[in-house]
């Protein structure tokens, strides 16, 4: 007996566009509901709408993805997973992008044998992906900072009062709460700034 049609999409992050695997999926005739989508780093499982999809998944269920990296990008993750579907809940598993990765063929020996070094080849390019991506990130801003570009917030600029309040603050004729008050700065802020001028900053 045939079972139900699911398809799952996963997105990096908020900010990227799901159409490219919406489309698809709606082209092997996924039904819209049955579809799960999280929007998400591949580094893990630990996703709701995955776990919310094999919760749903049983025996002889259908399951259509785009590409492989969609499903993880952690080698042996994905693997591990790829055998809970299959050979725990006995589901199909279709990646649209690598023909060879269907497991309705070859139910053989023969058939799960290519499929499965398919599927470690596969595996193994996701997760070097990954880990040539993050290399090229810290190379990236280590050129940048080389540049001198600088990371995280800008410093905030002192006050025009900051040094006449400072020297009131030091000489202890006003309290930190005081001072800080006076240049519009929050206690930590205010300390700080005063702290890094003291320093010579």
């Amino acid at each position: 007996m045939a079972g139900t049609i699911y398809g799952y999409i996963r997105v990096s992050s908020k900010d990227q566009n799901e159409d490219r695997q919406l489309i698809a999926l709606r082209e092997v005739d996924v039904p819209e509901k049955n579809i799960y989508m999280d929007k998400q780093s591949g580094k893990d499982f630990n996703r709701p709408q995955y776990k919310k999809l094999v919760r749903k998944l049983k025996k002889d269920d259908l399951l259509y993805i785009k590409s492989i990296d969609r499903l993880g990008r952690n080698y042996e993750e994905i693997q591990n997973q790829w055998r809970i579907l299959t050979k725990g809940k006995g589901v199909d598993i279709v990646v649209l992008d690598m023909p060879l990765l269907d497991t309705r063929r070859g139910k053989d020996l023969m058939g799960t044998f290519l499929s499965d070094i398919v599927l470690q080849v596969l595996s193994f390019v996701a997760e070097n992906e990954r880990t040539n991506i993050k290399q090229r990130q810290a190379e990236g801003i280590a050129a940048a900072k080389a540049r001198g570009v600088k990371f995280g917030r800008p410093l905030r600029p002192r006050p025009e009062n900051f040094y006449k309040v400072h020297k009131a603050w030091r000489e202890k004729k006003i309290p930190l709460k005081q001072a800080a008050a006076l240049c519009g700065l929050p206690e930590g802020t205010f300390y700080s700034m005063a702290r890094k001028f003291e320093k010579g900053g």
